[in-house]
């Protein structure tokens, strides 16, 4: 049976003190750095919105899943070469302290990418609405 979240700290609170801890520190992480973000539950995971999706993680038997979608990948892709990763996701290790200075840099890089977005898709809006004679 698949446990169903309702809130973030009921996400937190449901994991083993050891992963707690580094989710609280990823949590307090993403709060610092995106303070305008929406805290949320999505596919069962914390998640974090802004203008559109930023990321989302989720505690996993040995690692902690850091989904920064595939462009958060790519553009850190150099810095990432430590870890597993894959189109979307980071696997940080259990074992090892969170890269909270990285995870900073991809959080800031995705909110900055949301933010262009939305200007694009305005001016876009903008340009395609009828011009007045």
């Amino acid at each position: 049976m698949v446990r169903k979240y309702s809130t973030v700290d009921e996400y937190i609170a449901s994991q083993s003190n050891d992963v707690k801890e580094k989710l609280i520190q990823l949590r307090q992480l993403i709060k610092k750095t995106a303070p305008n973000a929406e805290e949320l539950i999505s596919y069962q995971m914390p998640a974090y919105k802004f203008r559109g999706l930023l990321i989302f993680f989720a505690a996993c038997k040995n690692h902690i899943g850091f989904y920064p979608t595939s462009s958060g990948i790519t553009a850190f892709k150099k810095e990432l070469a430590a870890y597993q990763t894959s189109k979307g996701a980071i696997q940080f290790p259990l074992d090892e302290p969170l890269p909270v200075k990285l995870i900073a840099q991809i959080v800031a890089y995705r909110v900055k990418e949301n933010g262009q977005k939305k200007l694009v898709k305005e001016a876009a809006k903008k340009n395609a609405s009828p011009k007045k004679l």
